[in-house]
C-alpha cells in the first residue's frame, strides 16, 4: 500500500497543477484531436486531462521507484 501511495500521491498533484497551467492557457472548447475538434463538454475535457495528466505522472513516479531498487534486490532469487 506504501508503494501505491509513493506513486499515485505525487502524481495527483503533478497533474493537479499540470491541468491547471494547461487549461489557464489553452480553452477546452478550442482543442482540435486529429485535426477534428473536441465536441466534449468543458467538464468532460477538464476531467479527461486531469486523469491523462494523473497518468503521465504516474508512469513517471512508478519508474523512480522501479530506478530505486538496490542491485540487492534486482538479483534476488526468487
Amino acid at each position: 500500500m506504501l508503494k501505491l501511495m509513493q506513486v499515485l500521491w505525487p502524481s495527483f498533484l503533478v497533474a493537479a497543477g499540470a491541468e491547471a497551467l494547461f487549461f489557464t492557457v489553452i480553452d477546452p472548447q478550442t482543442l482540435y484531436l486529429f485535426g477534428e475538434p473536441v465536441d466534449y463538454s468543458a467538464t468532460a475535457t477538464y476531467s479527461i486531462g486531469f486523469f491523462g495528466f494523473w497518468l503521465v505522472g504516474a508512469a513517471s513516479s512508478l519508474l523512480t521507484l522501479f530506478f530505486q531498487r538496490s542491485a540487492a534486490q534486482i538479483n534476488a532469487p526468487h
